[in-house]
């Protein structure tokens, strides 16, 4: 499915272009997401999203495809999967950034493809999941890094030490590589809950979907008493 979105922030193309095309310091800003490590150009971390009760954990990665900084124009291509193997997401992201008076407005598109218990949703639903996190999202930029005014809770330190169960590459003749990937020690992120984003619309359709565990832990729970 393709998702459109625009937004606005208050510092010149330019400026906007250098923060938003740094995904290491853009991250904590990001509902859900958590980058755990940088290696070259890839981008690896986690996005967390709750519905309810249930919580998935897509772990997953994202690189630039393309980047030209003259016509402020950048497309990232994001993969991940959920880590209990329920399902996987990939995006195509495009954003183009253009002159707004004193500010700058940013057009997103993003080509998105879902399986799995998120996928239930479909696009009407996750059209308006994806408009209200940017809008999370453009307020956190405006508030954590934008205004100089303050800093996330806690920034990501990096740190050389590859991640657990990493593979690090063999050193090269040269001794130029093999330093593996360089891991960011940040906070756990905090999962995005659709029912608090998407309201009634989401409600509806994982309300049945809840009112059966809850009755099929209430039967378990009667026949363990009984026993």
């Amino acid at each position: 499915m393709e998702l459109t979105n625009d937004f606005s922030v208050g510092v010149p193309v330019d400026e906007a272009w250098a923060v938003l095309t740094d995904l290491e310091r853009i991250a904590p800003c990001m509902p859900g997401a958590q980058l755990q490590e940088v290696e070259g150009d890839e981008y690896r971390g986690v996005v967390k999203v709750k519905v309810g009760p249930i919580t998935a954990q897509y772990k997953g990665a994202a690189s630039f495809q393309e980047r030209d900084d003259g016509a402020h124009r950048a497309v990232i291509r994001a993969e991940g999967r959920d880590t209990r193997g329920q399902g996987n997401a990939s995006a195509t992201i495009t954003a183009t950034l253009e002159p707004d008076g004193d500010g700058t407005r940013v057009k997103v598109v993003t080509d998105l493809t879902v399986t799995g218990k998120v996928a239930q949703f479909g696009r009407g639903v996750m059209a308006d999941v994806s408009a209200k996190l940017l809008d999370q999202f453009v307020q956190a930029l405006e508030t954590d890094v934008l205004s100089g005014s303050k800093t996330p809770d806690t920034p990501p330190i990096a740190t050389d030490a590859p991640s657990p169960g990493a593979t690090v590459p063999n050193p090269s003749g040269n001794g130029s590589a093999g330093a593996g990937p360089r891991r960011i020690d940040s906070a756990p992120a905090k999962p995005v809950d659709l029912l608090d984003t998407a309201g009634s619309s989401v409600a509806k359709r994982v309300g049945p979907i809840i009112g059966v565990l809850v009755v099929v832990l209430w039967l378990l729970r009667r026949r363990r008493k009984r026993k």
